[in-house]
């Protein structure tokens, strides 16, 4: 980089933290307008939108359900089952964005079958889709060139005797199966895009999103409006880092005295690989390289029992990493050419690929109030994961199930205080769940691993923790959120990473090709930005644009915005797959996911 360079971005860093932090318009201006959507440009400011019809279709329902995932349909299926025992007749209502359900759903798991087993006691009859019992486990620690094998205890939380390795998605698809033949009211493809309110401050409901808005922001001779869901109670289940879910928590200040919620990044590969090196049950699990001992992650290796020799890879980075020059992407890629471990895909052939945040936070970055006055956050919009299990999908389903319970009280006769219902028995039923119990055991696991032996010493702490079933008299504290983890990239070494053989390990661009992602593009981009000049005068300035590398799909990157050297952020939204990794790891916090007009995004379609 010139000296020039260098001193301009400086320059913009100072004046960004002066003061007077309200920018100019002058300054504003050297930037081009990138952001256009609604949530940051109100259309009731914007003269385009004086003559258009704004009013909503209305529907009322007794149960709205935000997401469609192992949790929202859990709670769907459980109202409806309650109510049939009470002789009762509710409408309940699921808004799924993907386009079918499952569709969003990235899929290559191992499930603890004890929720279903709850929900469904004869599921196997049903015909549901865990067709792989786990038959082996490995546990491994991996050098540049050599594995040593860690020992797996049984009863403890990487022990998966019992679980089942499965297509996430197909079994979320059998799901919905099941709800709509209980009178469930799916709709697939409505993204749940506002949350609405009562006059009296309650939830009231949700809107789905507008249609037929040009990518400038102006509407087009298309445009639609969306409908409003009116319910009694409100449950959202819209997974890690949900949009409306984070507004929730903020509007009721759900998490007022606990700690910040800590994410990682999963990403994952669908393989089918030559039959002789297929061990259907198979499951193994790696911590170490090609991470450096300060970042937390490890991968995972799946193999399914199919009609092809199919197996999921995948590879887990925490976003509290300090490094802005690291690649999640590119760390998986790199993980598979392991001598160890690139031999199972050599001769195969890689058939899917897809990226998702996960809640890495435990039981300490739980909101301290998990209802709100009309509604209730379940499943991973709550944070319900076990780390070194990596499983949530039996706690949503789980709770799902306990909040469905605690809705059927309320609605069926409990006083209120509020126009929306409140669940108010639901937390009580979490804390004397198996959900609390586990994750009260394994609290301590993942803040081990802040300590000056980084790896190495959060092993040996990870270890006698898991050893002490969470028996320790102490809670240990997170480092703190993740977008404020990073350091300036003048103070850390680059990383060079290899160049793609295309047999083992690819490039970017072809791998988002497999996620089968699709969003129209005459349409505001849903990433949206805060401050336009925020990501080339600070996160540029600062840390080389990080969010070129945090991203698994190639939506942000630097391009030339003069002949003077200068740089502007371009944000290639059609590429997003939904993942919520810059919601989380932006530095400022200057980058908002919302819904993408008619839900977009990946069809991994039980990938």
């Amino acid at each position: 980089m010139s000296a020039l360079l260098k001193f301009r971005r400086l320059a913009r860093v100072q004046k960004l933290f002066t003061p007077a932090a309200v920018r100019s318009v002058s300054d504003a201006a050297k930037y081009p307008k990138i952001t256009t959507h609604y949530t940051i440009c109100p259309r009731e400011k914007d003269e385009r939108w004086k003559e258009v019809d704004m009013e909503r279709f209305v529907d009322e329902v007794d149960i709205v359900i935000v997401g469609g995932g192992p949790g929202g349909m859990s709670a769907a299926i459980r109202a409806k089952q309650l109510a049939a025992e009470q002789g009762k007749e509710i409408r309940v209502c699921v808004v799924e964005k993907a386009a079918e359900v499952g569709g969003h759903i990235l899929s290559g798991a191992v499930v603890d079958p004890v929720s279903l087993n709850e929900l469904f006691p004869d599921w196997k009859e049903m015909g549901a889709p865990l067709n792989t019992p786990v038959a082996k486990d490995k546990f491994s620690f991996l050098t540049e060139t050599g594995r040593l094998p860690i020992p797996i205890f049984k009863g403890w939380p990487m022990d998966n005797h019992g679980n089942y390795v499965v297509r996430l998605g197909h079994l979320v698809k059998w799901l919905g199966e099941q709800a709509e033949a209980l009178g469930v009211e799916i709709y697939p493809g409505c993204a749940a895009s506002e949350v609405l309110f009562h006059e009296d401050g309650s939830v009231k409901g949700v809107a789905t999103n507008d249609v037929g808005i040009a990518k400038d922001g102006s509407p087009k001779d298309t445009f639609a409006r969306g409908m409003e869901l009116h319910a009694k109670t409100t449950i959202f289940a819209e997974g890690c880092r949900g949009h409306l879910s984070k507004q929730i928590m903020q509007q009721f200040n759900l998490n007022e005295g606990s700690q910040p919620q800590t994410y990682g990044i999963g990403l994952k590969e669908i393989w089918e690989i030559q039959p002789e090196k297929h061990q259907p049950g198979l499951v193994e699990h790696t911590i170490g390289w090609p991470l450096d001992k300060f970042t937390y992650g490890g991968s995972f290796l799946y193999h399914l029992n199919e009609p092809t020799p199919t197996v999921a890879v995948g590879f887990v980075v925490g976003l509290d990493y300090q490094n802005p020059w690291l690649s999640p992407f590119q760390e998986f890629q790199r993980f598979k050419t392991h001598p160890l471990v690139r031999g199972t895909f050599e001769g195969g052939t890689r058939i899917a690929y897809g990226a998702r945040a996960i809640n890495e936070g435990g039981l300490q970055s739980l909101p301290s109030k998990l209802t709100f006055p009309g509604g209730c956050l379940i499943g991973c919009s709550a944070g319900f994961l076990n780390v070194p299990k990596i499983k949530g999908s039996h706690y949503a389903m789980k709770s799902g199930m306990l909040a469905a319970e605690s809705v059927l009280e309320s609605i069926m006769g409990e006083s209120q205080e509020t126009a929306g219902y409140t669940p108010k028995s639901y937390p009580d039923k979490i804390k004397n769940s198996f959900i609390w119990s586990d994750l009260n055991k394994i609290r301590n696991v993942r803040p081990c691993f802040h300590n000056p032996l980084g790896l190495y010493g959060g092993l040996v702490l990870s270890g006698f923790s898991i050893f002490m079933g969470g028996r320790e008299p102490w809670t240990l504290k997170h480092a703190g959120p993740d977008n404020e983890s990073l350091k300036p990239a003048s103070q850390c070494q680059q990383i060079v990473y290899p160049k793609p053989d295309n047999k083992i390990s690819f490039d970017l661009l072809s791998s988002v090709a497999l996620t089968g992602t699709n969003h129209e593009g005459d349409q505001p981009a849903h990433l949206t930005l805060k401050n336009d000049c925020i990501p080339v005068d600070h996160n540029l300035a600062l840390y080389e644009g990080p969010e070129q590398r945090f991203c698994p799909a190639g939506v942000y990157e630097y391009v030339p915005n003069d002949e003077g050297g200068n740089m502007k952020l371009q944000i290639n939204a059609q590429n997003c797959i939904h993942c919520k990794t810059c919601d989380i790891k932006d530095p400022k916090q200057n980058i908002n996911w919302v819904v993408p007009e008619g839900g977009g995004g990946p069809a991994y379609n039980g990938m």
